[in-house]
């Protein structure tokens, strides 16, 4: 900034030597271009405003004529504009050298990863699903053991039998080849109450996947704590409207629920009168800790403790988040060059026009200048579709050619079309590249016959033709095809890199993901077999002790069976990732377990570019603190984080740096959140 300050104070004073007129400006466009570079879109682009403004403030002040100053503006213009836009692709290049590096460093860890975020998951649901039932089973069996009535012995019995059954289905499903349980929802959570026999009233119809979900863990959760410490009390279930996240969500719910679609938020409160101990030494320790975990990830919140003389447990969970609004990178974005060069197309056929000396005929009045001012302007504004819609940009350029050809024979445009195509056909040729590089159609390769046949037909206009125009034309055609062609080819070589470098990043994501699934596969196959050594082989000694009516025994292998899932699920718990996590979307769960924060993970899982997927990581990381909840959700066009604001300054303004290196942005709302928006960017070839 301090470089281009500097030399713009200079740009008045060195018009008055020839030397000092060229050297001033290509300075101040090399500061313009490093600004671009070393700074966000927003100073780079208040730069490029202000060295057009400093022009033709300094071409006024000199007392140049009205149309002068205006030429100077549009050529200041368009120069700034493709130092500008330049500047930002070297920068998003920069930025995606340094993310390759990071992301290929760190991948060899992606396996390993893979099978710890597998380990953790099994963990939590053997502790949410196997220890649920072999609970119920000791707590059943005891009762029933002390109480010495047939009737209820004959009930533990059969209790004894469906829950552990139960517990052998769920155990082989856990570790087994087969698909993870489907989704929790209302009906449920309906069925655990009726199962428990517990006061139970729910008051909501319909709630986000995500929401029941952990609904459903915190109310088993609860009843099978009520069970161990609590037993004989009675116990109150209630699932109600309500709930608010945990303060990461606001900015996406702000629509509020009644436009999300999925549902409102959930209040689950379960509460007991207090009772005594049924059996000691039940509990792993772990259950509450990893049910605030669960909640915090779904976007909630989770309170537990004594209240009057018994116990209460209570979530508030959130609504569905509101649907992700579609943006584009915009100026910040590469389509920045293509609208660059739309402004450079302005500026030299439109400003160098005004920098003569007189005033051309053409802008000699209002009515005379209309025709020239729109033709320019349809000539150089489909140069904004180069990347987006090449085809539909070339027919737009060629169908401005036609027409100013029409305007010449009617004699209301100067100059003619021949003097503009002759020195303005790097449009059709910058377009068809376009074609080359961005069109799948076979028919791409017609693109430089329509630029050489209509710009033979523009060049065989011109008055210095004479003779047979016809032949002219053919010549003319002949000889513009080979730089037409050349300019397709060259995009078309493009495209085939572009596609390889594609292909070879798509079978390196596809041997990353063979060997993380094989190292899942591999975690599961040992916790599989530690379960059938311990807790698998006592499940099945509960279901056959309860079927030969051996009540003692089948209390003595369920507490057995809690015994060893308590001692594996400590030692799942200790082990620990080692290094750093790998910088992915993927790799943020495990980041944030060592900083004590809950993700939330929305959207459809699916894997982004290196890019996106290093910067994701790199934000989050600069997001999370202890006892916070991120949101990472997943959309068709980039990833979104959204989380607390910082307080620190210093910390947003790494983030916004961080988001415009991949073209992304970052906002704020009044509800101290921050959402941070990383573009997944590639030029559609879909014409």
């Amino acid at each position: 900034m301090l470089a281009l300050a500097s030399t713009l104070v200079v740009v008045p004073f060195g018009t008055a030597a020839i030397a000092g007129a060229v050297a001033a400006p290509v300075a101040a466009l090399i500061a313009l271009h490093a600004l671009a570079v070393h700074r966000t879109a927003g100073p780079a682009l208040a730069g490029a405003a202000t060295a057009t403004t400093v022009a033709s403030g300094t071409a006024a002040a000199l007392g140049e004529p009205p149309h002068y100053v205006a030429g100077v503006a549009l050529v200041t213009g368009g120069a700034v504009a493709v130092a500008f836009a330049t500047g930002r692709s070297r920068r998003r290049r920069r930025a995606h050298r340094s993310a390759l590096v990071a992301y290929r460093a760190g991948t060899s860890a992606v396996p390993r990863f893979a099978a710890l975020a597998e380990r953790d998951r099994l963990a939590a649901e053997l502790h949410d699903v196997a220890a649920h039932r072999l609970t119920g089973i000791v707590v059943s069996a005891g009762a029933a053991l002390r109480l010495n009535d047939q009737e209820r012995t004959a009930e533990a019995l059969r209790h004894a039998i469906d829950a552990g059954r139960q517990a052998v289905r769920e155990l082989d499903r856990l570790t087994g080849p087969g698909e993870r349980a489907a989704v929790a929802g209302l009906a449920d959570i309906d069925a655990l109450a009726a199962e428990h026999g517990v006061d139970y009233r729910r008051t909501v119809d319909a709630a986000p996947g995500s929401s029941t979900e952990a609904a459903y863990r915190v109310v088993r959760e609860a009843l099978t704590n009520a069970a161990r410490y609590a037993h004989g009390a009675a116990v109150r279930v209630h699932v109600e409207r309500g709930g608010k996240s945990g303060g990461v969500e606001q900015i996406a719910m702000s629509g509020g629920p009644d436009r999300t679609g999925g549902g409102p938020g959930l209040t689950v409160t379960i509460t007991d009168d207090g009772g005594t101990v049924a059996v000691p030494g039940l509990g792993t320790g772990h259950g509450i800790a990893g049910l605030r975990a669960a909640v915090r990830t779904a976007g909630g919140t989770l309170s537990a403790g004594p209240e009057g003389s018994g116990w209460t447990v209570r979530a508030q969970l959130p609504p569905a988040a509101s649907p992700a609004v579609r943006r584009r990178p915009g100026w910040r974005g590469p389509i920045a060059l293509d609208w660059a060069l739309v402004v450079l197309a302005i500026a030299l056929s439109l400003g160098a026009s005004l920098l003569s000396a007189d005033v051309p005929d053409s802008f000699r009045g209002f009515l005379p200048a209309v025709p020239t001012v729109l033709l320019s302007g349809l000539h150089a504004v489909p140069l904004g579709w180069r990347s987006r819609a090449p085809g539909r940009g070339l027919a737009a350029v060629l169908l401005a050619l036609v027409l100013w050809l029409a305007c010449d024979l009617a004699g209301w445009t100067q100059p003619p079309v021949s003097d503009i195509f002759l020195v303005y056909w790097w449009v059709e040729l910058t377009l068809a590249h376009g074609c080359g590089a961005y069109l799948t159609s076979r028919h791409s390769h017609l693109a430089p016959l329509a630029v050489a046949a209509v710009g033979g037909v523009a060049l065989a206009s011109g008055s210095g033709i004479t003779g047979n125009r016809a032949a002219a034309w053919a010549v003319l055609t002949g000889m513009l095809a080979f730089p037409a062609f050349a300019a397709w080819s060259l995009g078309r070589f493009t495209a085939r890199r572009r596609e390889r470098l594609r292909a070879a990043a798509a079978r390196q994501r596809k041997l990353l993901d063979r060997d993380a699934d094989a190292a899942v596969r591999d975690q599961r196959r040992r916790i599989a077999a530690g379960l059938r050594r311990t807790a698998h082989r006592h499940a099945r000694a509960v279901v056959a002790a309860a079927e030969a009516g051996h009540l003692e025994t089948v209390r003595t292998e369920a507490r057995a069976g809690l015994a060893a899932l308590r001692e594996l699920l400590t030692e799942l718990r200790d082990r620990d990732g080692g290094d750093a996590p790998p910088p992915t979307v993927a790799g943020i769960a495990a980041l944030a377990t060592r900083y004590g924060t809950a993700v939330r993970y929305t959207g459809s899982r699916r894997p982004a570019p290196a890019v996106v997927e290093v910067a994701a990581y790199r934000v989050a990381a600069t997001l999370m603190a202890a006892g916070v909840t991120l949101t990472v959700r997943s959309l068709d066009d980039g990833v979104e984080l959204s989380g607390p604001a910082p307080a620190d300054p210093g910390v947003l303004r790494r983030l916004r740096v961080m988001a415009d290196a991949t073209g992304g942005t970052l906002s704020t709302s009044g509800r101290d959140a921050v959402r941070v928006w990383l573009p997944e960017v590639s030029p559609s070839r879909s014409e």
